[in-house]
Parts: structure tokens; sequence; C-alpha cells
């Protein structure tokens, strides 16, 4: 039975990765408590002690406004960690998996961003995650880095539960309207990562890289929040839905820069493993495990 360590066990993909791997694999998930991924000689022990084939680095300084307050700690968990994960994985010869953000990109052009494209972080966050993509590429050869975007599931903090909480509380609502992005289940970024990871276990030598996978259709977070709103009143999880008013990024503004466009050219993955975008409509059907 293949050997899987995940990282960031008790965040959205990695709860998610935790779930779907029972009884597949022998699975040791761990979280900050159990391991700090920026303590490189506490990587190495438990990777030596466990000897995974896999690794799948699902932990992340996500708190994207924080960032830009807190450039030391995004440093140490988005590049060191990685760093540390991918060494230790290199030297007992396992692969790594590593989680990515679209936030590498600048996000003002046109289209699709497709994964050699020209990065150009505009923040903390985004140059963490990038210089982490590097060091992951450098310290193992045998790594896939999934770049994925706007992220949402039944468990953790997301834009999902924030709506639905917000909904209840207000009966008019500004959201963002000129941010375009692929809304993507956890799950499906989960199911992608096994589904890449077994691929690898039984052979495939001439996958490793970076892919891009999201949520399709592509939507503004004012039409997001729209469609969550439709799925609660549809399971009665509202008395009344709110009055929605789309709204600028120069309307709504924070500490990091968010993207204008999040959209990730989809077509590498799905001619490499045949994988589908994450199909988010079908993942709010299930809207009242978001709201419990």
């Amino acid at each position: 039975m293949a050997r899987f360590l995940i990282t960031g066990a008790k965040g959205q993909v990695g709860y998610c990765l935790t779930q779907q791997l029972t009884g597949k694999a022998e699975i040791l998930a761990v979280d900050r408590d159990e391991l700090d991924i920026t303590d490189q000689s506490a990587v190495k022990n438990i990777v030596v002690f466990f000897k995974p084939d896999v690794i799948i680095n699902a932990a992340a300084h996500t708190a994207v406004d924080r960032a830009e307050s807190e450039a030391e700690l995004s440093e140490a968990i988005n590049v060191k960690g990685p760093q540390y994960l991918a060494e230790a994985a290199n030297e007992i010869g396992a692969v790594i998996l590593h989680i990515s953000t679209d936030y590498v990109f600048e996000g003002t052009g046109a289209g699709e961003y497709k994964e050699d494209d020209q990065t150009h972080p505009q923040g903390v966050y985004g140059r963490t995650k990038l210089d982490g993509e590097i060091a992951v590429q450098k310290a193992n050869p045998k790594h896939i880095i999934l770049r994925t975007a706007w992220v949402f599931g039944e468990h953790g903090n997301n834009f999902v539960k924030t709506m639905l909480r917000l909904g209840k509380e207000r009966e008019v609502l500004g959201v963002v309207g000129d941010q375009i992005g692929g809304p993507t289940y956890a799950g499906d970024i989960a199911s992608t990562l096994i589904k890449i990871a077994f691929e690898i276990i039984n052979g495939r030598t001439d996958v490793f890289g970076t892919y891009h996978f999201s949520g399709q259709p592509y939507v503004s977070w004012y039409e997001f929040a729209d469609a969550i709103f439709a799925a609660a009143e549809t399971e009665k999880l509202l008395k009344k839905r709110p009055h929605l008013n789309p709204i600028t990024s120069a309307d709504y503004p924070t500490p990091a820069k968010r993207p204008a466009n999040s959209r990730l050219d989809l077509s590498k993955i799905k001619a490499v493993f045949g994988i589908e975008p994450s199909d988010w409509r079908k993942a709010l059907k299930n809207i009242k495990a978001y709201s419990s």
C-alpha cells in the first residue's frame, strides 16, 4: 500500500485529502501542531521515519491581506517549508505534490493564463508562493505543482461560508464584480492530486511539472455570490435572500491587491491526465453542508 504524508491536514484541501485517501493508502496527516514545516530537522525526521512514497503539501500561509504585514512568516511557510519537504522527499526518492495559486500572475492580462506564461505577483502572498514553486522545482525533480484559485469547501473558512453568514445578517450586500476567476471545490482539488499521485506511483515518469486546475465556468465574485444565494434559497437556508449590488475593486480596498483576471488555462491537465475542470455549481448543490 502506498504511503502518503499530507501536510496542512486541517485546511480545506488537506482535510479532503485525508478523507479521500482513507482506505486507499497508508496516511500520515499532519497539521502545524504535529509538524512545523518551517523546522528543517523536524521535516527530515518525520520523512525519514515514515518513508512516504508521496508528500502532498497542502500547508500554506493563505491569509492574503495579513501576508502584507507578515512577510517573514509568509516566507517561512510558503517558501522554506515547501523547500524542506521537497529536499526530504528527494533524499528518499519520494514524489512531492505542491499546491500553488493564481496569485503568481499579475492578473491584468486578457484570456486564460497558461502554465508557462510570465509570472509577476503583485503582493507578498503571490511572491512567496512563486518562490515556493521555484524552491520545490530546484529541490526535487519528481515534483508536481498544482496552481488553483478561489478554493471553497465544507471544511474551513471560505467565500461560500462568508456569504451565507452575511446573507443572514444583512439585507443588502455589495460584492466585487470586476474580478473574474474559477471557483474551485476543495474536494475536486484533492481528488485531482490523488489521481496524479497514483498515476505516478503506477509508473508514469513523464508527467512532472506545473499544472493548472480550477473551476469553470469563470465568473465574478458577484456572480458567484448570486449562485450561492440561489442555492441557499432552493434549500431554504435563508428566510430572505439579500439584495446584491456589484461593486468595483476600488470600492473595496484591501491591503493586498487582488488579480482582476484569475482565469487559468486548464488544457494541459486535461491533455496529460484527462482531468476535467472542477464543477463548482455541482458542489453548491450540497449548500446545507456549508452552513453548519
